[in-house]
């Protein structure tokens, strides 16, 4: 069985890849070889009369994306790097030093390190800028080159000099590579709030997301007011995690269906059911208690299928605003040891029988971030925007919702007058009070119905 993937950024690195049978030629027709030849003759021109001249690598790479990018946005070729990507992604971890750089006019720079991890216990801090990599220089190579270079096999060692804004001479750090495990949950507790920082849906999100509630129930001493669920800027990443995430909040009922290009080829999965690849969690983790759902324009794919299972079952209040829209499967094909064929295979759908292709999630209850001070001037782009993107045959319209004209009395504070009450993410703050008032009635509820 296939890996599905389901993520809004663009193709980069690999998984425990499941070879595709060979039959994938039973559905290329005769006419397409025309289409061959006319391949070939524009090939062939290429390599005759370009005015410098190009590898086949080169040629072949440049063909197959933009055959790809002819489809829709989702479905791409990764190899080399973007390969070893987009296995980070999905498995959540890889062996090297615990940084995140960037490009700046050429050299590369430290946007931060992770905490614990090699780059954080030797002192790199954000904004120093590496120069060197085991002695050689670096400034002015490909930002891709360098990433390679810091990454490796843990335990062997990597020397860094840098530049540091402010400090005398250059800096040299000496570091041995780790296995670097990404969070993909992160929890915390608020007024008696247990809240859910889903940020990616990596092969260990759905437990680390079991334990996350485990930890709130040991610090509290008992169980919370209920729970926010922070989906924001969540793009998204493997099914499985987004099935085994919403099965922990729902005790029975249809969590998700993928149908594909056939009408007969439908699969759907359903909460407390074990499945091949998808921990089962028995019934309802968070006992009843009150749960909300934060989204914006980029809670996608995979986070979708969560704030939707959650939201037809009447299982969660979903609050902030439409997000991303994306309702694509994509499949990962190998195409070599250190290569992959991203292809969108299906559209899923919410238990209800909704696509959220193009429309996105709507919340229940849109709360706008008043605390970012250009929220309404700030553009988003959405699933919609992209080109090539899949059409929603079901004739989303959304000019109600966008429709913001009017103006809310609960939402007419600025950000500087939030600010001065010391809050600083209005829409948690938003979510924390609502959850107040639900929560002790929840409580008193259960208590008598035992």
């Amino acid at each position: 069985m296939l890996r599905s993937f389901l993520q809004v950024t663009a193709a980069v690195g690999a998984l425990a890849l499941v070879p595709v049978a060979s039959g994938a030629m039973a559905g290329v027709d005769t006419s397409s070889f025309k289409e061959l030849d006319t391949f070939m003759e524009v090939y062939s021109q290429v390599k005759a009369n370009y005015v410098e001249k190009v590898d086949d690598a080169t040629l072949m790479k440049g063909a197959i994306q933009g055959m790809l990018a002819a489809l829709d946005p989702h479905s791409s070729y990764a190899d080399g790097l973007d390969f070893d990507n987009l296995k980070i992604q999905t498995d959540g971890n890889y062996g090297g030093l615990g940084l995140t750089v960037t490009q700046e006019d050429g050299a590369v720079k430290v946007v931060a390190p992770t905490e614990d991890t090699p780059a954080a216990r030797a002192g790199m801090k954000s904004g120093d800028f590496i120069t060197h990599i085991d002695g050689k220089f670096i400034v002015g190579g490909s930002l891709d080159e360098a990433i390679e270079k810091m990454r490796g096999k843990p335990g062997t060692s990597v020397t860094l000099t840098v530049i540091r804004p402010g400090a005398d001479k250059p800096l040299t750090f000496t570091m041995k590579r780790e296995i670097i495990v990404q969070k993909p949950v992160k929890w915390d507790v608020k007024d008696g709030v247990g809240i859910l920082n889903i940020n990616t849906f990596t092969a260990q999100t759905g437990a680390d997301t079991i334990k996350a509630i485990q930890e709130i129930d040991k610090k509290l001493g008992h169980k919370p007011l209920g729970y926010i669920v922070d989906l924001r800027e969540n793009g998204g990443g493997l099914l499985s995690q987004a099935i085994e995430v919403s099965d922990i909040f729902l005790s029975h009922g249809e969590i998700v269906s993928q149908r594909g290009r056939e009408k007969t080829d439908i699969e759907r999965w359903y909460a407390d059911v074990s499945e091949p690849g998808i921990v089962s969690v028995p019934g309802d983790l968070a006992k009843g208690l009150p749960v909300v759902v934060l989204i914006d324009a980029g809670t996608a794919s995979a986070s979708e299928i969560v704030a939707g299972a959650l939201q037809d079952h009447h299982r969660a209040l979903v609050m902030g605003v439409r997000s991303f829209g994306k309702g694509s499967v994509q499949s990962i094909l190998p195409m070599g040891p250190r290569a992959a064929l991203r292809l969108t295979t299906a559209r899923y759908y919410t238990p209800s029988g909704r696509s959220v292709q193009e429309g996105g999630i709507k919340p229940d209850l849109l709360v706008p971030q008043l605390t970012d001070p250009d929220y309404k001037t700030r553009p988003s782009i959405r699933e919609a925007d992209l080109r090539a993107h899949l059409i929603n045959n079901d004739k989303v319209d959304d000019s109600v919702l966008e429709d913001d004209q009017r103006t809310d009395p609960r939402f007419a504070k600025t950000a500087d007058q939030l600010k001065k009450e010391g809050i600083d993410d209005f829409q948690l703050h938003y979510a924390l009070q609502t959850i107040s008032r639900l929560g002790p009635k929840t409580q008193v509820a259960a208590t008598r119905s035992k």
